[in-house]
C-alpha cells in the first residue's frame, strides 16, 4: 500500500554539491567537489549529524566520514537539464527539466537589451560585463555614487544584476529597475534571474545589505507545487522559493534572508500543526561564501547547519518526513567564483520510514520531486521517478 506522510519539509543547502558530474568538463567545472574540497582544504568539518543522516555513505562521495548505521536514507542526483543556475536546480527538483539552457552573456548584454533599458529607466548603467558582485560593487561604487549610474553584471550563470547605493536608488526604485529589466528580458534574451544587488558603505569599504530580490520567469510548465495546489494540499515556500518560482503554486511565503532564520522558520513550522509541503532555501551557503571563495566561511556554515539538525530531527512528528539535498555546487576553493556542475546530496529521514538505505545515483533532480509527491499521497505525473518503494517500510 501506498505510504502517506502529512508533511514533507524540503530543504534545499544552496550550492551544497557533492562531486563533479561527468559533464563537468564542459562547463568548466572538472575537479570540483563543493564539500569534500572544503573537507580537505579545511582538514575536516564537524558535521556528525550529517554524517549519522547518511551524507558520508553516498556512492563515491569521497570524503572521510561515514555511519555503519545510518539513521536517514542517501544517495546523489544527477543534472538532465542545461545549466547549473539556482533556477534550473530548483525547476528540475520540482518537475521541470530544461531541455535548452537558460543564455548567458560572457560578453555583456548586446544594445538591443541595454538601450530598451537605459531608455525605461531614464537612466544609464555602468559595466555590463560579468563580475563578482561583491568585489564590482567596490571598483565602481564611487563612480556610481558620483554619477548615478546604476552597475550591471552579469555571471557565468544566466542573471542580470542591478547594484546599486541605497542611498543613491531607493530600494523601490532599484526594484522597478528590475521589473523594467525584466519585462524587457523576455524570449531569445529570457534569463533566468533579474537581481537587485544594494549595497551600503563607503568608498573602500562598500558591503551588499539583505535586501536582494530575485525577479524570474515563470516556470515553463508544471511543477511539483502547481500540482499539489490542485489537490488542495498547502504549499509553503521559505526563503527565496518563491522569487524562484515567480510565486506560482504556493499558498504561502516566507522571508528568510539568511540560514539561520530559515531553520528558526522550518522549527516553528515542524512545531505547528500546519501539513502540506514546506519547501525551504538555505542561501548563505551560496550567496555569502560560495561566490566569495570563504572556505572557512562555508564550512562554518555547514556546520552551524549541522548543529541545528538535531532540533529538527527532535521537533519532527511521526508523520513528517525531512529531506535535504541542493540545486547545484558552488566550489569555493576553485579559482570560480560562479556556480558548479556537480551531483547533489540527498538525505531523507521519517520515522515511518526505513533506514540506511543507499538510493545509489539518482537519474534526475527530478526524482526528489515525485517522491514528494507520493509521500503526499499525490500521482507523481511529471517528470522524475519516485524512490518512495525504496524506503517504505
Amino acid at each position: 500500500m501506498k505510504i502517506m506522510v502529512d508533511r514533507v519539509f524540503l530543504i534545499v543547502m544552496d550550492s551544497l554539491g557533492v562531486g563533479e558530474m561527468p559533464d563537468a568538463a564542459e562547463y568548466g567545472d572538472e575537479g570540483s567537489h563543493t564539500l569534500g574540497n572544503i573537507i580537505k582544504e579545511l582538514g575536516g568539518l564537524d558535521i556528525p549529524n550529517l554524517v549519522q543522516l547518511g551524507i558520508g555513505n553516498i556512492y563515491d562521495i569521497d570524503i572521510p566520514y561515514s555511519d555503519p548505521s545510518p539513521i536517514g536514507n542517501y544517495g546523489k542526483a544527477s543534472e538532465v537539464s542545461k545549466g547549473k543556475d539556482t533556477t534550473t536546480g530548483h525547476w528540475e527538483i520540482a518537475g521541470i527539466q530544461m531541455e535548452d539552457p537558460f543564455p548567458v552573456y560572457p560578453d555583456g548584454f548586446p544594445p538591443v537589451v541595454m538601450d530598451a533599458f537605459h531608455k525605461a529607466i531614464n537612466n544609464e548603467s555602468l559595466w555590463n560585463k560579468p563580475a563578482s558582485g561583491s568585489e564590482i560593487i567596490n571598483v565602481l561604487g564611487d563612480e556610481h555614487i558620483k554619477t548615478g549610474k546604476v552597475i550591471v553584471y552579469t555571471s557565468a550563470d544566466s542573471v542580470f544584476q542591478i547594484a546599486a547605493h541605497e542611498d543613491i536608488v531607493p530600494l523601490d526604485e532599484l526594484y522597478r529597475y528590475c521589473e523594467v529589466a525584466r519585462n524587457i528580458l523576455q524570449g531569445t534574451h529570457g534569463v533566468g534571474r533579474v537581481i537587485a544587488r544594494p549595497f551600503v558603505g563607503r568608498s573602500g569599504n562598500y558591503v551588499r545589505t539583505k535586501n536582494r530580490k530575485d525577479f524570474s520567469l515563470p516556470p515553463v510548465g508544471p511543477t511539483i507545487l502547481d500540482v499539489l495546489t490542485e489537490e488542495a494540499i498547502l504549499t509553503t515556500g521559505i526563503g527565496k522559493i518563491s522569487d524562484i518560482f515567480n510565486g506560482r503554486g504556493l499558498g504561502k511565503s516566507i522571508v528568510a534572508k539568511t540560514n539561520e532564520i530559515g531553520i528558526d522558520e522550518i522549527l516553528r513550522l515542524i512545531n505547528s500543526d500546519i501539513k502540506g509541503l514546506f519547501f525551504a532555501n538555505l542561501i548563505d551557503f551560496d550567496q555569502l561564501y560560495g561566490h566569495r571563495n570563504d572556505v572557512q566561511g562555508y564550512g562554518a556554515a555547514i556546520e552551524a547547519l549541522d548543529r541545528r539538525i538535531p532540533e529538527l530531527l527532535k521537533s519532527l512528528k511521526d508523520n513528517d518526513v525531512l529531506i535535504l539535498t541542493a540545486d547545484h555546487g558552488c566550489d569555493p576553493t576553485t579559482p570560480s567564483t560562479d556556480h558548479s556542475r556537480e551531483y547533489i546530496p540527498v538525505l531523507v529521514y521519517g520515522k515511518t520510514l526505513k533506514k540506511g538505505v543507499d538510493l545509489g545515483i539518482l537519474n534526475s533532480f527530478s526524482d526528489i520531486g515525485a517522491t514528494v509527491l507520493d509521500l503526499l499521497g499525490v500521482e507523481p505525473k511529471l517528470k522524475g521517478t519516485s524512490f518512495l518503494s525504496d524506503i517504505k517500510r
